[in-house]
């Protein structure tokens, strides 16, 4: 990852008559060959920065390239290296699945029978073949995501952006298009992808930059950014009492870096294992709090949100 593909330098959105900065002098590099993910809830400044990187949006202030190109000065050819998956379907309704992608790839200059070819290749990649000449409209959700990441691959685009892909699919869908991103990635595609899936980001991502507030909060691999946190383990306490009095006992364990009441229990962040869930309940029976269930996890891209923030992700 030496080539940077994307990068931005203090790229801001502020709109007219307004308070609002979606995206506040924010800087990034993306490589050659990786899933950059931006995550973060929604109103962080995801769809923001990428609808600038993507031409759709003129930045209020800063600078964005995509391929060496000025996304603001050219837009045309910015386009031209761009693949675009947005959060609604935008496929067209007049056209078969099989007419989706190849009028796409006449609209780039591919020859007829390049276009037809490449739309059968990839209708079989996605597993679509048995619809070429169905009408969008029978496509379930899962199926016309995958149409519409084929038809943005369909011109070979130097960087895919996705946003929000799978918003609203069922799990198997979304596994599924998981699977088809992943296989992109091993191709060498290189993928800026916002999400406020977390369990997304840290499943597909190389590297994930968290935002919130237009600004950038964190960025490194996931496994960099759980590690940051210095929290090695999370204890889900299920119980019932004094849960407040119980926060502040174990907040005070040696190790401990939080304890925070959640719904009908207690979560506790500490840096180490052991006997840590013989001394939880040994607090809570001194404490007269009666313990239902005890969870032991890592921590996730939450825990990492939440330690810089001091807030949940929001939906």
């Amino acid at each position: 990852m030496t080539t940077p593909v994307i990068e931005t330098h203090e790229l801001t959105k502020r709109y007219a008559n307004s308070d609002l900065v979606a995206v506040d002098r924010l800087d990034l590099t993306v490589f050659e060959g990786e899933i950059f993910g931006l995550l973060g809830p929604n109103g962080a400044g995801k769809t923001t920065t990428a609808g600038m990187l993507t031409t759709r949006v003129v930045p209020t202030s800063g600078r964005a390239s995509v391929a060496g190109i000025d996304v603001v000065a050219d837009p045309a050819r910015a386009k031209a290296v761009q693949g675009v998956v947005s959060q609604v379907n935008t496929l067209d309704r007049q056209l078969t699945v099989e007419e989706n992608l190849y009028f796409h790839g006449r609209l780039f200059g591919m020859s007829a029978r390049d276009a037809r070819r490449d739309a059968a290749t990839l209708l079989e990649r996605f597993q679509l073949g048995r619809w070429a000449r169905a009408s969008v409209y029978a496509l379930s959700g899962g199926m016309a995501q995958r149409l519409m990441v084929a038809r943005a691959i369909m011109h070979r685009p130097t960087v895919l952006f996705l946003d929000e892909p799978t918003a609203g699919l069922d799990p198997q869908s979304r596994l599924a298009l998981w699977e088809v991103l992943s296989e992109l990635h091993r191709e060498g595609q290189t993928i800026l992808l916002t999400t406020h899936y977390m369990e997304e980001a840290d499943q597909l991502c190389t590297r994930v930059a968290i935002m919130d507030h237009g600004r950038l909060l964190a960025l490194d691999t996931p496994e960099g950014l759980k590690a940051s946190t210095g929290i090695d383990t999370i204890v889900t306490v299920s119980a019932s009492g004094d849960l407040e009095r119980l926060a502040e006992h174990l907040a005070d364990l040696d190790g401990a870096s939080s304890a925070r009441v959640i719904d009908s229990g207690v979560e506790l962040h500490v840096s180490h294992r052991e006997r840590v869930l013989a001394t939880v309940i040994e607090r809570a029976d001194a404490l007269g709090v009666e313990v239902h269930d005890v969870a032991v996890t890592s921590p996730t891209l939450e825990t990492v949100f939440i330690s810089l923030t001091g807030k949940e992700l929001r939906d």
